[in-house]
């Protein structure tokens, strides 16, 4: 018995003890990555869950008024007295600057609905069009890339992230040519878009946003496909 213990304690030996301690030390390593891992998909989910949260409050607080489709409204108002012209009076804005936590500001100039996908989101942009303040205005809602004001004549174009869920533009590339956008800007005007098509461009392709429309009126919605290599494009026009 005592010789079968003893020749059991020569297969120990200090290549198999350094083995296991390289097992021991891998197998730990593992467990912390596995962990981090989990640590940052869980902070990662947070993070785009108070960016849905941050974009509802500016949608709940917009003060978009009621479209009045008997009085048409004029940017600017001139009062004449005695026929007399006096100074201009242009209509307050009600577009108040406001501030990211990375310093960046912006403004909501529209929402946009799209009732299919269940997308309904303020759209806003920033005084600079700097690639880092779209950057940053993106992690908060849908955000004006080019083109005019919302509803005018002209090339539209929103930029949003696709977070492969249903936050944002992530469901946009199930669109299908037919299908509505609808447009409202701040003085309550709403114009529905239809979707007339549908492609998939390098991220460097920006020809999507011309503005050579014909005289019409048109939104472009810009997205990344699910594996990010390249961009979805959908293209509406107002009817």
């Amino acid at each position: 018995m005592n010789q079968i213990l003893v020749t059991k304690k020569l297969y120990i030996t200090p290549e198999l003890k350094r083995k296991k301690k390289v097992y021991k030390i891998e197998f730990f390593l593992s467990v912390f990555l596995v962990c981090v891992l989990i640590s940052a998909c869980i902070y990662a989910e947070y993070d785009r869950n108070k960016s849905e949260q941050v974009s509802q409050e500016i949608l709940a607080n917009l003060d978009i008024p009621e479209e009045d489709t008997t009085i048409a409204k004029n940017n600017v108002i001139v009062v004449v007295l005695d026929d007399i012209p006096q100074a201009e009076v242009k209509e307050p804005d009600n577009r108040q600057m406001q501030t990211t936590a990375n310093g960046h500001q912006y403004i909501p100039v529209a929402t946009i609905n799209i009732p299919k996908i269940n997308v309904n989101y303020p759209v806003i942009d920033g005084p600079t069009d700097s690639t880092e303040e779209t950057e940053d205005l993106l992690k908060i809602s849908p955000t004006k890339f080019w083109g005019p004001e919302p509803n005018e004549v002209g090339n539209f174009c929103i930029v949003g992230h696709n977070y492969r869920n249903t936050r944002f533009f992530s469901k946009v590339p199930t669109l299908v040519n037919g299908d509505m956008i609808e447009i409202t800007d701040l003085s309550g005007k709403t114009i529905q878009y239809k979707i007339y098509n549908k492609y998939q461009v390098d991220p460097r392709d920006v020809s999507c946003t011309t503005q050579l429309t014909n005289g019409k009126k048109e939104v472009t919605l810009i997205t990344c496909t699910d594996d990010s290599k390249q961009r979805v494009v959908v293209k509406a026009r107002a009817i």
